[in-house]
């Protein structure tokens, strides 16, 4: 049985992360491996809500910040011509990738 990769992709902007995906895929195509993904997953939603007024006067008013977290899965081959050109890949600050090598 051949060896696997599995990437997964988080971060707070999905239009990089589809950018990313998007890379893979080419270079998926480009060498011949097979390629099963971008899978989403569910998004995490990170809420923060805060006081406006600074100190307890005044209205009860609450502002509430967001930050959504999403998160893609691909599973391709592990062929080292396609590893090599997957660690060429220019990733953004926005988005964390983990590639992890299964049998």
């Amino acid at each position: 049985m051949a060896q696997k990769a599995r990437i997964s992709l988080s971060g707070t902007k999905p239009d990089r992360m589809e950018d990313i995906c998007d890379q893979i895929r080419e270079i998926s195509e480009r060498t011949g491996v097979e390629m099963k993904g971008p899978i989403p997953l569910p998004t995490k939603k990170l809420t923060v809500p805060c006081r406006k007024a600074p100190d307890g006067e005044g209205n009860e008013t609450w502002e509430r910040w967001e930050m959504r977290v999403h998160k893609r899965l691909i599973d391709i081959d592990a062929d080292e011509r396609a590893l090599r050109q997957l660690m060429r890949i220019q990733v953004p600050d926005e988005v964390h990738i983990e590639i992890v090598l299964q049998s």
